[in-house]
């Protein structure tokens, strides 16, 4: 028997225009941007629709792709085609949640703007980067990695690409270290921080705070976390492990091919760009994997699917 899976971008997917079309032809979906507007007191639209300078500032990122990915999801809903499990990669996990019904819409909003916030502030700026490793196992990673204080994995992505995170010096010294191990290309990434770092614990520990006043509720279905890439069904799990996930790497290689293990044989990427997709391309050819990213998206796939 078939099985699905949404899953959902995380930041770098985002662009300007990203969800336009969805909130002029879906009641469901313009609700959804104009009560992160409300909740948030952002202009959503201009943040979403309109170029602008913001979008690409972690503290407006997420909450902006969170709302999004959302509207997309619920108007796939909506249609029909509902998932077997979701999944998305760091704070794609939080669309993963609510759409399984584990959080409501407005607390994934809010809770990703505050956790923009603390992820933004947690390390001074410049202090700290992130670089991707292409054409190098992550074994070989790991073992250089060992060896250089204040630098490790952000992102197990797909074989051949993993992203390190830490001190700029320490990034900036494994980087080397990994091309004189064998690396085909180590590329400096555009962040404002060094994310998915043990740097980042404290800001996990603020984070833990702002989820104690965020009411959970029973999974309709289950979701893969990025922490151990394991299926979560019991709600009560879910506050401690996105208070780690800020600061742990994202296994996201491993929570694919776990899916797959499970019988997932049908992927959709909700969101903006078509990122995860690259990365199944690489992870395993096998199964199906559709995007949505647009609203011409909506028929084609809700009619292959549903």
């Amino acid at each position: 028997m078939s099985k699905t899976a949404f899953i959902f971008p995380g930041q770098g997917a985002q662009k300007a225009g990203m969800g336009k079309d969805f909130y002029e032809q879906s009641e469901t979906a313009a609700q959804i941007f104009d009560k992160a507007s409300e909740l948030l007191d952002i202009d959503m639209k201009a943040l979403c629709f309109e170029e602008n300078d913001l979008l690409d500032q972690t503290e407006y990122t997420q909450a902006a792709l969170v709302t999004t990915c959302l509207a997309m999801a619920k108007v796939l809903e909506e249609r029909g085609l509902k998932p077997d499990v979701a999944a998305g990669l760091s704070l794609g996990e939080y669309c993963a949640i609510a759409l399984a019904g584990g959080m409501s819409t407005e607390d994934a909003i809010t809770t990703v703007r505050k956790r923009g916030i603390l992820m933004q502030n947690a390390v001074p700026g410049g202090k700290g980067s992130m670089a991707a490793v292409l054409g190098m196992a992550a074994e070989e990673i790991e073992k250089v990695l060992s060896e250089i204080e204040g630098a490790s994995i952000a992102n197990y992505n797909c074989p051949g690409q993993i992203v390190i995170t830490g001190w700029k010096e320490s990034v900036e010294k494994a980087s080397e270290a990994l091309k004189a191990a064998g690396a085909k290309r180590v590329l400096p990434l555009n962040v404002s921080g060094p994310f998915h770092s043990p740097l980042l614990t404290e800001a996990g520990r603020e984070l833990g705070k702002v989820l104690e006043s965020v009411e959970l509720h029973t999974l309709e279905f289950p979701y893969v976390t990025n922490v151990t890439a394991a299926y979560v069904t019991d709600i009560s799990e879910t506050k401690a492990l996105l208070e780690q996930q800020v600061a742990s790497s994202v296994r996201w290689q491993q929570s694919v091919e776990n899916m797959i293990a499970a019988g997932v044989d049908t992927f959709v990427e909700v969101g903006p760009g078509k990122t995860l997709a690259g990365f199944m391309r690489k992870i395993d050819r096998n199964v199906k994997v559709y995007n949505v990213g647009s609203w011409e998206d909506v028929d084609k796939v809700v009619s292959e699917l549903c």
